[in-house]
């Protein structure tokens, strides 16, 4: 089978369901942008000047509310043609006119968010009374019409309370104090611990989809052990536990993680946290494990651009090569991706990455 001499990896934009030529035609610029606690962005740039239909004054494109306005639902595939991936779905929340006597043409840009657009512009006080932290996305998404895929194990709270938040930095919140993760997918809501989030298989090779890329191992924010402490008013007892590095192991898989280093290089460290106050034991287990991952996790940072790779999403599973002995192989999780489309370098992907451990001196690049 003979492969095409051209494939076109430029943007096909639909509005409300239906491709729009003329947007793909205009598009000057495209960013689309998430990371792991939820909110997908969309800007269209486009040129606001070109062919209009007979009878039509000589206005600026796209600002008569014909094809874009506020609330319409925006929808953006790019990759090769056979194997295009839908990188953003969500409506429109803002329009802007752009003049630039330097730059020529005047310019229109189109602004969109995902649906969890909703949950940021909902705000309320509400107690949630035996709940987890999964029970309450759940109760969320009802709250919005979505589907729930909460799968994030933790302790059931006697009560927990929203003080004036929006919904969007509520729900953040409750995942970042259990290392979870938020998202939607469609018209489900997923609140998901890092090992139950179903991501791609990306590898990448630094000189060629890789262009650039920076990695950095860092032990600025490692920790020996992390210990919570508090007071259970049931039991009449104080609260005191801890994690330590074995709740890395599993994702160091083999290689040096940065509690290890930290201890060999500098000795035992240890971290407080007293900014959550749990009220049982379970609650503080829970708070002292997520900390200690959530540490470790960041041990090594990637920093990248690759050639365009639609596949990469946040939640990526990231294998890199040729990037030096101690950080080549797999493991790595996309943490941030963003994609962007220009009429002179065409597709690029820009991403964060982190992974647990440093490979064994001595191992292949």
């Amino acid at each position: 089978m003979t492969e095409p001499l051209l494939t076109s990896r430029s943007p096909v934009l639909k509005i409300d369901g239906t491709i729009q030529g003329d947007l793909a035609r205009d598009l000057v610029e495209l960013a689309v942008e998430e990371a792991t606690d939820g909110l997908r962005t969309c800007v269209l740039t486009l040129t606001a000047v070109g062919p209009r239909p007979a009878g039509i004054d000589d206005g600026l494109l796209y600002l008569d509310g014909q094809l874009i306005d506020f609330g319409k639902e925006l929808e953006v595939a790019i990759g090769p043609r056979d194997d295009a991936r839908t990188i953003f779905k969500g409506r429109i929340s803002a329009i802007e006119a752009r003049f630039d006597s330097a730059s020529g043409a005047p310019m229109v840009a189109v602004f969109a968010e995902d649906r969890l657009m909703d949950l940021r512009m909902t705000r309320r006080f509400k107690a949630y009374e035996q709940q987890s932290d999964a029970g309450i996305a759940r109760l969320i998404a009802q709250e919005h019409g979505l589907q729930a895929d909460a799968d994030a194990p933790g302790p059931t709270y006697d009560v927990v309370h929203q003080w004036n938040q929006s919904d969007l930095a509520f729900l953040r919140e409750r995942a970042q104090l259990i290392q979870a993760e938020l998202w939607v997918d469609g018209t489900t809501l997923c609140f998901k611990s890092r090992g139950a989030r179903t991501g791609t298989n990306v590898s990448l090779e630094a000189g060629s989809d890789l262009l650039r890329v920076r990695l950095r191992a860092d032990l600025a924010h490692q920790r020996s052990k992390v210990k919570v402490s508090g007071y259970d008013a049931a039991a009449r007892d104080r609260i005191a536990e801890e994690a330590g590095s074995d709740e890395v192991a599993t994702e160091a898989a083999g290689g040096r993680s940065g509690p290890e280093v930290l201890a060999r290089a500098f000795g035992e460290r240890v971290s407080y946290r007293v900014r959550d106050v749990p009220l049982t034991s379970d609650e503080a287990r829970t708070f002292a494990k997520a900390e200690m991952l959530r540490r470790a996790r960041r041990f090594v940072h990637v920093d990248g651009e690759t050639s365009g790779t639609a596949d990469l999403i946040v939640g990526s599973r990231l294998e890199l090569s040729r990037v030096g002995g101690p950080f080549g192989g797999g493991g790595y999780y996309a943490t941030r991706v963003r994609h962007t489309y220009d009429l002179f370098n065409g597709h690029r992907t820009f991403f964060e990455a982190e992974r647990a451990s440093l490979r064994p001196q001595g191992g292949e690049a």
